[in-house]
């Protein structure tokens, strides 16, 4: 049986949307399915409620996106086992086809083709992650796309994982790459923050991730950092996309900057959730604005 994990944190406006695409019928599924919300002080849990029985709800008080994963794994029921975020698209064939990857000798890791959701996303979030998904590492690692799936084997390798922001790096850096596997015929749709502040936010608290990894004894050594090489690589091949690359590494040194500060101020305790990308209608934002985050 495939079991499915989806850790749960005031996600009131996108657990529907997600449920809906992995028990479309609602009448059968193949998948056990588990929602765990922690620290829920919405409708996260009666949303997910109306899809019972064929989604099993399991509610924490405290707001621990790693003691959801743990409550999870000791009430899922079998292998392949998906890891999914409440806020992304992920359809039933998808899981299916991940699953079914999982089973091949070998393949200890999987997650799918990622997508992103850019409808309503201003110019400059589009300009980073038009750099972003041509780096080296982002496109051969299993992080960035809210699904990792696992083999009962590969589970075995990540289960005594420390508490880390960045889980789903971590998770992706613990296999070689003749371990894990980016399934190209599945599918997840990711939806980004929409404004450059809040990227900004974002990319900050993937810089504490990164930086905890680093620091943290038991956790592997990282090595997706974004490399200068990469990016010139990326200019002088698409000369069109220099401005973009000038953004990126603005984005990126600026958000290097802010994780210091923050970890100098709060260690690695400092929440920063992206709440744009769960907003279900566009919300634009002036240049003005942006321009004004990126000078903060």
């Amino acid at each position: 049986m495939v079991s499915i994990v989806i850790p749960a944190h005031n996600e009131e406006q996108v657990i529907e949307r997600l449920l809906g695409q992995l028990v479309p019928s609602r009448e059968a599924s193949d998948f056990d399915i588990i929602v765990v919300a922690n620290g829920c002080s919405d409708r996260t849990v009666k949303v997910a409620e109306t899809f019972k029985p064929l989604v099993r709800v399991v509610s924490i008080p405290i707001a621990s996106k790693r003691r959801a994963l743990e409550i999870g794994n000791l009430a899922a029921r079998g292998f392949p086992r998906l890891y999914v975020d409440a806020d992304v698209e992920l359809r039933a064939e998808d899981a299916r086809i991940l699953a079914e990857a999982l089973s091949c000798p070998g393949t200890l890791a999987a997650a799918p083709m990622r997508i992103h959701s850019m409808t309503g996303r201003t110019r400059w979030v589009r300009w980073y992650y038009d750099i972003w998904k041509r780096l080296p590492e982002v496109q051969r690692g299993l992080f960035g796309r809210g699904v990792v799936g696992v083999s009962a084997t590969g589970y075995k390798r990540i289960a005594d994982l420390p508490p880390l922001l960045a889980d789903d790096l971590a998770a992706s850096l613990m296999f070689s790459p003749d371990e894990r596997a980016v399934v190209t015929d599945a599918r997840v749709v990711v939806h980004p923050p929409r404004t450059l502040a809040d990227l900004l936010r974002a990319r900050t608290r993937a810089a504490m991730g990164t930086d905890q990894i680093e620091q943290t004894g038991n956790a592997p050594s990282s090595t997706a950092r974004t490399r200068p090489a990469d990016l010139l690589r990326i200019a002088c091949r698409h000369p069109h996309l220099t401005p973009r690359v000038v953004l990126f590494l603005a984005v990126a040194l600026l958000a290097r900057r802010r994780a210091r500060r923050v970890i100098a101020q709060s260690g690695y305790s400092a929440w920063l959730r992206d709440n744009s990308s769960r907003k279900q209608t566009a919300v634009g934002s002036s240049p003005s604005a942006d321009t004004h985050a990126l000078r903060m």
